[in-house]
């Protein structure tokens, strides 16, 4: 019933700029803080950035501090994230997630029940 499905992902050069969108349903998307998490190849999935329901407090990751904004809409029930100055090492699939009990600890991947299915982001010359 819950669905969060990812768009904006591409192929990017290195200093360029992507906007990343989680799209929601099936659920009452103002009650849920929302996540980005990543995964590259051969690597352990990591936090990238986190928002909390009413979008003011928000989490990122030491790596992409200063360069991603994670933004919310809740009129649209959509999460954004905004990925500036990028660097080969962002390569990775993007996955937006859902926790429905607003974690003290939005870093960890367990607080999220809902996953989307991840969007490829490839930054290359």
């Amino acid at each position: 019933q819950v669905q969060l499905v990812e768009s904006g992902g591409g192929l990017v050069q290195p200093g360029g700029s992507l906007r990343l969108s989680c799209a929601a349903s099936g659920l009452t998307f103002s009650n849920y803080d929302m996540g980005w998490f990543r995964q590259a190849p051969g690597k352990a999935r990591e936090f990238v950035a986190a928002i909390n329901w009413s979008g003011t407090i928000r989490y990122y990751a030491d790596s992409v501090k200063g360069r991603f904004t994670i933004t919310r809409d809740n009129a649209k029930n959509t999460v954004y994230l905004q990925m500036n100055s990028l660097k080969p090492e962002d390569t990775a699939v993007y996955y937006c997630a859902a926790d429905p009990r607003g974690s003290a600890w939005p870093t960890l991947s367990d607080p999220y029940d809902y996953w989307g299915q991840g969007t490829q982001v490839n930054v290359s010359t």
